[in-house]
């Protein structure tokens, strides 16, 4: 019996949620399947993929075969390197504890490389947000502009004369102590 690792398809009209499957080749699409070995939501950015790499490695080294889709799947999450690297230890090339190392240094890049594209997705977002918001601001600001060209004028002059009523009222303060403290020496002149 022929196996084949590839996508079952659950989810919703326009929102596709995958299964990956070991399914014979004979079986429907989203048919009977051997065994379910992860999921992969395309949904989210980067596309959320939950794997089992162990249950993977086992099926491709019975023989099953990963369609063009689940291949790529298999190789981002690091199925496809393990495969190769357990390869190398059945012919003796390496140690399993030598395959171990290179597979979780291989890991660990790739996981570095995931954080700085969302680190990177993020950044882009609050700066579009940002952008859009300064030109929402000048936007709401030409319209305010053309929307009241007469007011502003009126505003203007109100407040000019505004201005010079309130520095008129200053000066005003100002002298009046200064009317006030002789007034206040001239008593004690008189009871002299």
């Amino acid at each position: 019996m022929p196996v084949k690792i590839r996508l079952q398809r659950h989810g919703k009209k326009g929102k596709p949620f995958y299964w990956v499957v070991a399914a014979d080749v004979r079986a429907k699409r989203d048919g009977k399947y051997l065994e379910k070995l992860g999921t992969y939501n395309p949904n989210t950015n980067p596309a959320t993929i939950n794997l089992d790499i162990d249950g993977s490695v086992k099926w491709l080294q019975n023989g099953a075969q990963p369609t063009d889709t689940a291949r790529a799947i298999l190789s981002y999450k690091g199925v496809m390197m393990k495969h190769h690297l357990m390869v190398g230890v059945r012919k003796g090339a390496m140690t399993e504890e030598q395959a171990e190392e290179k597979f979780k240094a291989w890991l660990e890049e790739k996981e570095q490389k995931i954080q700085a594209k969302k680190e990177g997705l993020t950044k882009a977002e609050a700066e579009a947000r940002a952008k859009a918001l300064e030109a929402e601001k000048e936007a709401n600001a030409k319209r305010a502009a053309a929307a009241l060209p007469e007011e502003e004028e009126v505003t203007e002059e109100a407040a000019e004369e505004t201005a010079e009523a309130a520095t008129e009222e200053a000066t005003a303060e100002a002298e009046a102590p200064a009317e006030e403290a002789p007034d206040a020496e001239e008593p004690s002149k008189k009871e002299e």
